[in-house]
């Protein structure tokens, strides 16, 4: 890898780093739960960048599993959100009266 691509990666490593900054301002300040939902999701994706980008830096592949974790991890705990902010509850259960009497 030349020297001009490893300047490059880790200029733009402290970019998205940056930028983590302000996800975690709106994480911790967000005027309301739907912009902390929309931080966390945020942040998750971010994390998948920097480590897509380290991993680059250290021209390896084995960070690879660990992106796709995050995202899954990410997308799980975006849903799990929005379901409760809309609902209450993340998991139903849901009983019919016929099955279940006194």
């Amino acid at each position: 890898m030349t020297m001009f691509i490893k300047i490059i990666l880790l200029t733009s490593l402290i970019i998205v780093c940056i930028s983590m900054i302000g996800i975690i301002y709106r994480l911790i300040v967000g005027p309301t739960v739907h912009d902390r939902v929309v931080g966390l999701d945020a942040l998750g994706i971010t994390l998948m960048a920097i480590i897509a980008l380290i991993s680059m830096v250290l021209d390896t592949k084995y960070f690879l599993v660990v992106i796709l974790l995050i995202g899954i991890l990410a997308f799980i705990g975006t849903i799990s959100f929005a379901k409760f902010l809309e609902k209450g509850v993340i998991i139903e259960h849901e009983r019919s009266n016929s099955e279940h009497r006194d």
